[in-house]
């Protein structure tokens, strides 16, 4: 019979955060949208650019962002904007950590109890927790 061993607090709530889906409102990733277009409008302003042809988006898989639900809110949000006929595009930045004992990058969804290479339950987050505006494309 296997015995569990049980994981220190702090690692319970990690693991539970990356795999409970959070009760999500798209209206959240609508407001953040408002923001990107504003943000992106200003730019397009500031350097005389009156056409822009792809807007391409970085959400970290660890990101409280849902992609899915920015590709189903971006028509909404550039409607009527000056990115109202550009192609969205979306990468993917994984969600990355760095073993504090054996010093390894390994991925935290795929291996949220410890490191798959030591089994160390410490680590630092190197990566995955980003959304940022990566290009702005113009014609």
């Amino acid at each position: 019979m296997a015995t569990s061993q049980a994981l220190p607090l702090a690692r319970q709530r990690l693991a539970v955060d990356l795999y409970v889906p959070r009760q999500v409102n798209p209206l959240h990733e609508l407001g953040i949208l408002f923001n990107v277009v504003r943000s992106v409008e200003n730019f397009a302003q500031k350097n005389g650019v009156s056409q822009i042809d792809t807007l391409v988006l970085q959400i970290g898989e660890l990101s409280p962002v849902v992609p899915q639900y920015i590709r189903a809110c971006y028509p909404a949000a550039v409607d009527g904007t000056l990115l109202q006929d550009t192609q969205l595009k979306i990468e993917i930045i994984p969600g990355n950590a760095l073993c504090r004992q054996c010093q390894k990058v390994f991925n935290l969804l795929k291996h949220p109890h410890g490191c798959p290479h030591c089994g160390a339950d410490q680590w630092e987050v190197l990566s995955g927790k980003e959304f940022m505006i990566k290009e702005i494309v113009a014609c």
